[in-house]
């Protein structure tokens, strides 16, 4: 039977998309279903059961990531497909959940076909990659991939746990009982697929059905935390002030200045989260907290604006007279993606006649992990106007349709190879 010209079910597709969208509804149309949250172990046990009535077989690793697996005719390194089913806290309905869903649909189709590929078909929900619970995002896929360690994933603390709520991402997996049992990584790979809605414009602004991704942008991240004084707001002089409120402030407007200084060459920075303590009226406050973030098409243009920001972070601390302790960095996105794999995708795009260009990534993704151990590749989607990270995310089948269709293509004739 010919599989170069597949096609999958799109109402079924869809029907699975708007299903998956009932679990953990925000507030304005879109979803808030955070990561190891209770709506996030629902979608879990929903994923769960669809994938087992589709045949395959759920295994659960020491991350809480999940992997569906459909036997291939031989026992070779799977081909891996997927994304995340967690979302940001006003998030979209389709952030990372058309990618698993079509990793699904991929299996529910040759089901339908009757075809068994030569290699097992893997569908993964990769557990925290939104990062809004836990930093870094994407940890899961990170930890897999071997660039942090398991006990650094685990140790992860919980953002503003609620009663009943564990303190770390490992508690977490317990509580909501998704702490599996089998390694994290480790094992002989054969490739990985993902795709995701582009959250940018370039597609629905084209008109082009289809994003290649090539690579992403190189991203450097870090946590600072900054050590003030507390005294009293109207008996402490200017000159013997050491408010860390006021040094988070300085260092916030210098990051924005960075990014504006580099905005020409598409570089961007980001102060992403502030906590400050004891953030009252009427006292200085002594500790803050700041994420930030840049990002940049050329990895070394990143590098130049990481070293010229650290400059800027050590000039606002001075005048504000407070210390600083950058306590955690994270850096991705500098991995090009797999030429054989990018290949898959453009044979399917040509032979399916749907229209598509290459792009870069300026978001991270769970392939960017990926990519740094094994064959990846990663396909964009139409999403309205690039709207993301917003219960406004839209999209409609008719523009995913043609992007699922690329992606069973290109996995199949990856695993059938």
């Amino acid at each position: 039977m010919p599989t170069n010209n597949l096609r999958a079910d799109g109402a079924r597709f869809w029907e699975t998309i708007e299903a998956s969208a009932k679990i953990g509804p925000g507030v304005a149309g879109g979803l808030r279903r955070l990561s190891l949250s209770d709506s996030d172990k629902e979608v879990r046990d929903v994923f769960r059961q669809w994938a087992e009535v589709a045949g395959c077989a759920v295994t659960v690793d020491r991350m809480g990531s999940m992997f569906a697996r459909r036997a291939g005719r031989e026992d070779l390194p799977p081909v891996l497909v997927g994304s995340h089913l967690d979302t940001q806290i006003a998030g979209g309905r389709y952030d990372g959940i058309v990618g698993v869903m079509a990793g699904l649909e991929i299996v529910r189709t040759l089901n339908d076909r009757g075809i068994v590929t030569k290699h097992p078909i893997e569908v993964v929900n990769w557990t925290n990659e939104e990062g809004a619970r836990f930093q870094p995002s994407m940890v899961a896929a990170g930890v897999f991939a071997g660039v942090y360690d398991l006990e650094f994933g685990l140790s992860r603390p919980t953002r503003d746990p609620a009663p009943g709520e564990g303190a770390t991402l490992g508690e977490e997996l317990q509580r909501i009982g998704f702490a599996g049992e089998e390694p994290v990584g480790g094992r002989d790979i054969d490739s990985y697929f993902e795709l995701h809605i582009e959250q940018g414009p370039e597609l629905h602004r084209t008109g082009v059905q289809a994003g290649i991704v090539t690579g992403g942008y190189a991203v450097r991240a870090m946590l600072i935390r900054i050590k003030g004084e507390t005294a009293h707001t109207g008996l402490t002089p200017m000159t013997k002030r050491r408010n860390a409120l006021v040094g988070a402030a300085r260092m916030i407007t210098a990051a924005d200045d960075l990014g504006w200084d580099y905005a020409g060459s598409d570089g961007k920075v980001t102060a992403a989260r502030l906590t400050v303590s004891p953030n009252l009226a009427g006292i200085l406050s002594d500790h803050a907290e700041l994420s930030l973030d840049l990002r940049h098409p050329d990895p070394a243009k990143a590098d130049e604006m990481l070293a010229e920001l650290e400059r800027r972070l050590a000039q606002a601390a001075r005048r504000a007279q407070v210390e600083y302790e950058i306590v955690e960095r994270w850096s991705f996105g500098d991995e090009r993606f797999d030429d054989a794999c990018i290949g898959h995708l453009r044979d399917a795009a040509a032979t399916l006649g749907v229209s598509h260009q290459d792009m870069l990534s300026q978001a991270g993704h769970d392939a960017y992990h990926m990519a740094a151990k094994y064959p990846t590749a990663m396909l964009f989607s139409p999403c309205v106007d690039g709207i993301t990270h917003n219960e406004a995310e839209a999209t409609t089948l008719e523009d995913q349709l043609p992007a699922v269709d690329v992606l069973l293509n290109a996995v199949v004739a990856r695993a059938d190879r």
